[in-house]
C-alpha cells in the first residue's frame, strides 16, 4: 500500500485499516511514508513541499470527482466567507442548484453540510502532506543523502512551516478548538491520540512559534526563488505573523510586525487597484504578498477552475454590498461588472475573459499589502493613536480615488474624500469597517472580519439572515466525529 490520503480523521482510519476506499482523485506529487522511511531523493524533497501548496489551489476536483454535496469540487472559502456574509449571493438568479450553499447563506446548515466538511478536508490534507515533508526535511543526513544545498533545504523548510501555519489558521478561525497534528500519523494508536480537539490557544501558540522558525529560514528577498515567484517568502511569513496577532488582539505586535513588513521595502500599494488581480500584471506588481500561481495548459492541470462556475451564474454581489461603495469608487467595477454579470476580481480581467474557463491562469490572491495596512490602522485605533489610524485609511482611499477607472477615465474631483481628523474611536472603527469591506470585497475576508469584531450577529440579522451565536464557529463535520467514535467533540449548538 503506497498512497497515503490523510484528509481528516476519516481518511486516517481508512488508511490504517487497509481499506481501499480513499479519495477518488490521485494527488499530485504525493509523498508517501515509504519515501520518508527509506532514502529520499532530491526530487522527493522538492515534490514533498510543492504538493503541499496544491490545497491552496482553486483547481477543480483536487480531492474527489464532482463531489458537490461533500464540498470537494473546489475550495469553499467563497461559500463560507463571502456567500455567508452580507457581500455575496450564491447566484445571480436563484434556481435551487446546490442547496447546501443556500443552507450556508441562510444559516440553516447542520454538521453534515458540505461547506465545513470541504474546508476541514482541504486543510487537513494540506497538513498531512506538510507533516510528511517536514519529517523528511528535518532528517539529519538530508544534505548528504540527496545532495540538496543547506540554503535550499532551509528555504523549503521555511515554506513548509508557513504552509502548516496557514492551514491551521484556517482551521482555528473557522472551527475553534481543533486537533493539532504536527507529525505523520502511521498507527491506529496515533490516529486515536490525535483525534482530540486541543484548546485554540495552543493552536495559536503553535502557529506563532512555527512562523518564527519559518522567518529565520527564508531569504531576505521579495521572492524566495527568482524562477518560482509563487513560493512562500519572508514577507508572507511576517504578514501571517501580523494577522495572527490581529486575530488574537495583540495590538502592539500588529503595529510592530506590519512596520517590519513595510521595512522590507518590497511591498506598496499599486498605483492602480486592479493590478493585484489582473492576469497581465502577475508577479510584476508591488502589492501581492502571497498568492497561488494558477497556470493554464499544464500537465498535470494547474489552472483556476473557479472561473468555470462563474459562467453558470455563481457568486453574485448582494445589493447591500453594491450600495456600500461611495459614488464613483473605481473599486466597485474592478470587483464586479453588474450589467455583464462578471466578477472581474475573480476573473482577472475586465472584459469577461476566463469566464467559464475551468483551467484559467488567474492567480488566487491570499494576502496583499492593503490588508496589512488596514490591520495596522485597526491596531492604531485600538491603542489610541487615532491620527495614525486615519492616515492609513486615507492612504488606502487615496490609492482608490487616483486609480484610473475601468473605462479609462479619471474619477472626478471629490471622489472618496479623506476622512477628517477625529479622536472618536467608534467613528474611526466605523470608517475602518467600511473601508475593509469595499477594499477587500470578494476576497474572503468579510465574514471573518464580522466574526472577530463580534458584530456578525447584529450585521447579518439586519441583513435578513438567521445568524445565531453558535454560527460564530462552523460545526465539526459529523463524519469526522463518527470516524473518531466520538473522541472528537462537536461545537456548541450543532
Amino acid at each position: 500500500m503506497k498512497k497515503i490520503f490523510i484528509t481528516g480523521l476519516i481518511i486516517v482510519f481508512a488508511f490504517l485499516a487497509g481499506c481501499k476506499k480513499q479519495l477518488s482523485t490521485d494527488a499530485i506529487g504525493l509523498l508517501t511514508q515509504d519515501q520518508v522511511n527509506t532514502a529520499p531523493t532530491l526530487n522527493t524533497v522538492e515534490t514533498a513541499v510543492s504538493s503541499s501548496y496544491e490545497l491552496l489551489s482553486s483547481r477543480l476536483n483536487i480531492l474527489a470527482e464532482w463531489d458537490w454535496g461533500g464540498g470537494l469540487v473546489f475550495q469553499n472559502d467563497y461559500i463560507l466567507q463571502d456567500i455567508a456574509s452580507d457581500d455575496m449571493e450564491k447566484k445571480w438568479s436563484p434556481d435551487g442548484d446546490q442547496p447546501w450553499m443556500d443552507e450556508i447563506n441562510n444559516f440553516t446548515y447542520t454538521s453534515t453540510n458540505g461547506g465545513p466538511n470541504g474546508l476541514w478536508k482541504y486543510d487537513y490534507e494540506g497538513i498531512s502532506r506538510i507533516n510528511l515533508a517536514i519529517s523528511l526535511l528535518t532528517k539529519d543526513d538530508l544534505e548528504t543523502v540527496t545532495g540538496i544545498t543547506t540554503a535550499r533545504k532551509n528555504q523549503l523548510l521555511g515554506e513548509a512551516y508557513f504552509l502548516r501555519c496557514f492551514y491551521y489558521f484556517s482551521l482555528v478561525t473557522n472551527f475553534g478548538d481543533v486537533p493539532l497534528i504536527v507529525a505523520p500519523v502511521v498507527t491506529f494508536e496515533e490516529a486515536y491520540a490525535v483525534a482530540i480537539r486541543v484548546d485554540k490557544t495552543i493552536v495559536w501558540d503553535r502557529i506563532k512559534s512555527d512562523l518564527v522558525l519559518a522567518k529565520a529560514l527564508l531569504p531576505n528577498a521579495k521572492y524566495s526563488s527568482a524562477t518560482e515567484k509563487w513560493r512562500v517568502s519572508k514577507g508572507a511569513v511576517i504578514a501571517l505573523q501580523a494577522k495572527a496577532a490581529l486575530y488574537t488582539q495583540k495590538w502592539p505586535e500588529v503595529i510592530t510586525l506590519v512596520a517590519e513588513l513595510e521595512g522590507l521595502g518590497f511591498y506598496s500599494l499599486n498605483a492602480n487597484y486592479f493590478a493585484s488581480f489582473s492576469n497581465a500584471t502577475e508577479f510584476t506588481d508591488n502589492e501581492v504578498i502571497f498568492c497561488y500561481d494558477h497556470q493554464t495548459n499544464q500537465t498535470p492541470r494547474r489552472g483556476d477552475g473557479l472561473c468555470a462556475p462563474l459562467d453558470w451564474g455563481f457568486f453574485a454581489p448582494s445589493t447591500d454590498f453594491l450600495n456600500a461603495f461611495e459614488a464613483n469608487d473605481p473599486r466597485k467595477f474592478y470587483t464586479v461588472d453588474v450589467p455583464n454579470k462578471n466578477v472581474n476580481k475573480l476573473l482577472g480581467s475586465l472584459n469577461g475573459t476566463n469566464k467559464g474557463n475551468d483551467d484559467a491562469p488567474t492567480n488566487k490572491v491570499y494576502i496583499r499589502m492593503a490588508d496589512p495596512l488596514l490591520w495596522k490602522a485597526e491596531a492604531y485605533n485600538e491603542t489610541g493613536n487615532y491620527p495614525a489610524a486615519i492616515a492609513i485609511i486615507n492612504q488606502v482611499r487615496t490609492r482608490a480615488r487616483t486609480s484610473i477607472a475601468g473605462d479609462g477615465s479619471t474619477p472626478p474631483i471629490g471622489t472618496l474624500p479623506d476622512r477628517p481628523a477625529s479622536t472618536d474611536k467608534p467613528t474611526i472603527k466605523a470608517w475602518l469597517v467600511s473601508e475593509r469591506r469595499v477594499e477587500l470585497g470578494f476576497e474572503s475576508q468579510r465574514m471573518m472580519d464580522l466574526k472577530r469584531w463580534g458584530i456578525a450577529k447584529t450585521v447579518l440579522i439586519a441583513h435578513g439572515k438567521n445568524f445565531q451565536d453558535k454560527h460564530y464557529l462552523y460545526p465539526i463535520p459529523q463524519g469526522e466525529i463518527d470516524a473518531s467514535a466520538g473522541t472528537l467533540t462537536q461545537n456548541e449548538g450543532y
